[in-house]
């Protein structure tokens, strides 16, 4: 590859499915590690998926 196709930024877009899988993922990782549980479950995934959302958007 030439040096002008590496410099090329990637923008593909990130979609809503893309961050609730990743929040999904954190999510689950959280009830597995006993930090997550159904009291708070609704106040945590929202706060997570805001903060993925906001996190790719970035990029």
């Amino acid at each position: 590859m030439s040096e002008q196709q590496n410099s090329k930024p990637y923008n593909r877009p990130i979609t809503d499915e893309a961050v609730f899988k990743v929040t999904k993922e954190i999510v689950v990782k959280f009830i597995e590690v006993g930090r997550l549980t159904p009291a708070n479950f609704e106040e945590t995934y929202e706060r997570v998926f805001q903060t993925v959302k906001s996190s790719a958007k970035d990029f």
